[in-house]
């Protein structure tokens, strides 16, 4: 009955905070409950790793150009690199396709201990921007799962 509760309060932690920093065991499986607990509160869920995403403001807010590997070719006239491709905002996608009926988006972040104090405070700021949006950033582990505002994690870095 004691996971019920803690899933509860998470689910109103995120939506009073927005951004949440997160420190989940290391051998994982926790996660997975309250990504369950937030879709059930209508919330989608976008889970990525923070791993080469680049300038998360280009990557989640506006169009941006990416590159797929070269492998060691290139056609006379093109860019030394290859061809690049546009691909659309990320949130901007969905949250333009979302189901009726959804209240909005969570973005969880794998691996955010990889991201700089600017990039987290980007973070905090976008659900500040549009409150459809919801961020988990998993900061690194910890023998339970636990959570704090994701701006108190960009004071203390």
């Amino acid at each position: 009955m004691g996971l019920l509760v803690l899933g509860n309060q998470f689910v109103r932690d995120l939506e009073s905070n927005g951004a949440l920093a997160v420190r989940i065991p290391l051998e994982g499986g926790f996660e997975g409950r309250y990504q369950r607990r937030m879709r059930a509160a209508g919330y989608e869920s976008l889970h990525m790793t923070a791993r080469g995403l680049g300038d998360l403001s280009a990557y989640l807010g506006d169009v941006h150009g990416v590159r797929p590997p070269h492998l060691g070719k290139k056609d006379i006239g093109d860019a030394a690199v290859g061809e690049r491709y546009f691909i659309p905002p990320v949130l901007g996608y969905r949250l333009e396709r979302m189901a009726p009926g959804m209240k909005g988006i969570l973005l969880w972040l794998i691996e955010g201990h990889v991201l700089s104090s600017q990039e987290l405070s980007f973070l905090a700021s976008l659900c500040a921007s549009d409150n459809r949006v919801k961020v988990v950033v998993e900061l690194g582990g910890d023998r339970s799962f636990k959570w704090f505002p994701l701006k108190d994690a960009v004071k203390s870095a």
